[in-house]
């Protein structure tokens, strides 16, 4: 044999073999807990062995996939719009939420809660189709930055979640997204981004209707809301959508609780994963008191209820991929 060959094997296949699953994450209980409930689940001769029809895993995608400080990216998308549209608009210099949005009171914005929300998406998507709202999502990922790392909103997502979503679909998962987001902002560029295809993602939506606009049919977004996927709305999205209950949900945040619960609640092998935001150094700490992702309830009950919580400062070896 070769003798370069040789030391090739003996050099880097030990190095391979050594890095195993989830190499950003930190050896400790975290890691160890989510590797031996996939061992256990896709062992048939495992007590705890779960068909690969019925391993459905659920992700928030806000402060669970990728940052969500200092403002949800969705709703700077929304403040942008806003701004772009408002010379049509003289009537938003007095009209809240969008005075807010104008004088750049973000606080304000964020204390107007889902109908403040509500109002503005559909101010700045209604009678949008979704090939106008598609690309326009498309160049505002493209153009904008972050107030404050200067990088692409989907360069801020996390490198050990893009590396769980990757270990569950190697061992027979299917991975959903179910967010309080915007269905179809996260749909253009979910796949390219996390691996997930647009018939896999659940979220908030606005009603659509079917036009024909210049002899070509259209499905254009109207200002009213079909699903909050948010709280109690994430169950219900993940059976409308999904059709099953699943075995793993993760999220960050008291809005992601009842899709734990939901989740967990079930016979047979199930997990629960929290992401808490510890890190104030490469990201953001908040939990309690945050107007943004808050964790409160979660955090109380997590022990309680079998659910891991992943100290980001001390569980990811990084947070965000090398660019």
């Amino acid at each position: 044999m070769n003798p370069f060959r040789v030391l090739v094997l003996i050099v880097v296949f030990p190095l391979a073999a050594a890095a195993g699953p989830l190499p950003s994450w930190n050896d400790g209980h975290a890691k160890s807990e989510i590797i031996t409930f996939v061992s256990n689940v896709t062992n048939p001769d495992s007590p705890g062995f779960v068909p690969a029809a019925e391993r459905i895993a659920t992700f928030d995608n806000d402060g669970a996939l990728w940052s969500e400080q200092p403002l949800y990216f969705q709703l700077i998308y929304v403040v942008d719009r806003v701004r772009a549209l408002a010379p049509q608009h003289p009537e938003w210099e007095s009209q809240e939420p969008f005075a807010s949005v104008l004088d750049g009171d973000m606080a304000s914005v964020a204390a107007s809660g889902e109908k403040g929300l509500a109002q503005l998406m559909g101010a700045t998507h209604a009678g949008m189709t979704l090939e106008e709202f598609t690309a326009s999502v498309n160049e505002w990922l493209e153009t904008a930055r972050h107030p404050t790392t200067g990088m692409r909103y989907t360069e801020m997502v996390y490198q050990p979640m893009l590396e769980l979503l990757d270990y569950l679909r190697a061992n027979g998962f299917k991975t959903f997204i179910v967010s309080g987001g915007g269905i179809e902002f996260m749909r253009p560029w979910t796949e390219r981004v996390y691996g997930i295809p647009p018939e896999q993602v659940v979220g908030s939506s606005l009603k659509l209707k079917y036009e024909v606009r210049d002899g070509r049919p259209v499905l254009v977004k109207i200002a009213e809301i079909d699903l909050i996927d948010d709280k109690e709305g994430k169950p219900v999205g993940i059976q409308q959508h999904i059709g099953r209950r699943p075995i793993f949900a993760s999220g960050n945040s008291d809005g992601d609780f009842q899709m734990l619960e939901w989740t967990t609640s079930g016979d047979g092998s199930r997990f629960g994963l929290i992401i808490h935001h510890t890190d104030e150094e490469r990201e953001w700490a908040y939990d309690r008191a945050s107007h943004i992702g808050r964790l409160n309830r979660g955090l109380d009950e997590a022990s309680d209820r079998g659910w891991i919580v992943v100290d980001m400062k001390k569980d990811w070896a990084a947070i965000y991929p090398e660019r």
